[in-house]
């Protein structure tokens, strides 16, 4: 899968990860790959653990689907 960032989208990150690199962070990046790799984890987390802090994150973003299977705890990425 390729995904394409929008350049001033990358700048930002870019300037996340090197704020990471000189200050350090709780969950500290070494590059935009793993910060974009860590978000979008944290996105597919949310998707299926109702009731975790991603997917309070992700109700705030308007992405969860409407209807009850997207309110149901998945052990496995995924769905059915």
């Amino acid at each position: 899968m390729q995904i394409e960032i929008n350049d001033d989208v990358a700048r930002e990150l870019a300037y996340m990860v090197r704020l990471h690199q000189e200050h350090g962070a709780p969950a500290q990046m070494d590059s935009v790959e793993r910060l974009v790799g860590y978000v979008l984890a944290c996105v597919a987390d949310g998707s299926r653990r109702p009731g975790s802090w991603e997917r309070g994150m992700l109700v705030q973003m308007g992405l969860i689907a409407d209807c009850d299977e997207h309110h149901e705890y998945r052990a496995t990425y995924g769905g059915a």
